[in-house]
């Protein structure tokens, strides 16, 4: 039994990673802060669901979790461990490494999303770039050895499709990509320096049961079985490389193996599906017509994404193994289970 620090771990895909984890019979330490960037209530059906409790019994309040101020967690069992400390707090970090040792950090802490980056900078600079730093540094100081490192196929701006994990990436539009590129930058400097074993996974559009509000699945989902309008930004005929979250959470796992510093591309390597084109899948499986409001683009927004999954292949024996149509019937599945409360969330 391995012991694991799995940070933003009431995050979407971390949530999955440390169930994974778990299932597979390791101890997992969760770090999260809870933060407002989106309904509260939905961290905390993942936290609860990790601790063993009543993930229907949702507090009120969007901004609060029901979890904030109770400090430390464990399921009964003891084997998952929930710490509510932030990243970015260097000096509870510390105290944390010397109390676990930890076989290997699996870095799930992030400031999501490309438009929100644009207005509030500061915030995903101190979370993704100086949170990073701050785990690398505990990491050099307690000899722990491997730390697995989310990015973002935002970074790849301006490249060719398909995706290759040796284009260079110096041209990132939005401060989100940017933070994500000094934190690479950041790992290969402590890998050369200290000998550090990095793992950097860049995900591609993930999309899966309890996935996060402010993603467009998500709102589409629900917006369309509740014959709600759902904002389409731009004309719909931007594509995305779409990858089911439990693929993704089991690539990043995989990748927890010793590698040197490896850059590897984790998404569904199949041929891009558009937004309109998304929307019609969904349209089909609920058997309703969608109410589409047409916004102006964004400017970040990348027209294309397309992995090109050779590397993982090769390195880590990883093929995602749940195609789009399937992943997508499983999400409406859970958007129907619990509509009740999803229609609450702010």
């Amino acid at each position: 039994m391995a012991q694991y620090l799995v940070t933003g771990v009431a995050g979407f895909i971390a949530a999955r990673v440390a169930e994974m984890l778990l299932a597979q019979g390791h101890q997992v330490v969760g770090l999260d802060n809870l933060n407002d960037y989106y309904d509260v209530r939905v961290k905390d059906y993942r936290l609860a669901h990790l601790l063993g409790g009543t993930s229907g019994a949702l507090g009120q309040d969007p901004r609060t979790s029901r979890f904030a101020g109770r400090g430390r967690a464990a399921s009964r069992d003891g084997r998952f461990i929930f710490e509510p400390v932030d990243v970015e707090n260097f000096a509870s970090l510390e105290m944390l490494f010397k109390e676990f040792r930890f076989d290997a950090v699996f870095n799930l802490a992030a400031r999501a999303g490309v438009a929100a980056s644009l207005t509030n900078p500061h915030v995903y600079l101190a979370t993704n770039t100086q949170g990073a730093l701050n785990l690398l540094e505990c990491m050099r100081q307690n000899e722990v050895r491997k730390i697995v490192l989310a990015s973002t196929s935002s970074l790849y701006a301006g490249c060719s499709l398909p995706f290759t994990e040796d284009q260079p990436v110096n041209t990132p539009l939005s401060p989100y990509a940017a933070s994500k590129k000094a934190a690479e930058l950041m790992a290969y400097s402590y890998h050369r320096m200290h000998g550090i074993d990095v793992s950097v996974v860049r995900y591609f559009t993930v999309f899966g049961p309890a996935g996060r509000p402010d993603m467009s699945i998500f709102r589409f989902i629900q917006g369309i079985a509740n014959g709600q309008p759902i904002h389409l930004f731009g004309d719909g005929h931007q594509s995305r490389d779409f990858t089911f979250v439990d693929d993704v959470a089991r690539g990043t796992i995989l990748a927890a193996k010793s590698l040197g510093y490896e850059i590897i591309n984790l998404g569904g390597g199949r041929v891009p599906l558009s937004l309109k084109e998304m929307i019609e899948q969904i349209e089909i499986s609920l058997d309703k017509k969608a109410i589409i409001q047409v916004q102006p683009p964004m400017a970040a927004d990348i027209k294309a994404t397309r992995a090109d999954i050779t590397k993982a292949a090769r390195v880590l024996s990883w093929q995602p193994e749940i195609d789009f149509e399937t992943g997508l019937q499983t999400t409406i599945a859970w958007h129907q289970e619990n509509n009740e409360w999803l229609n609450k969330l702010s």
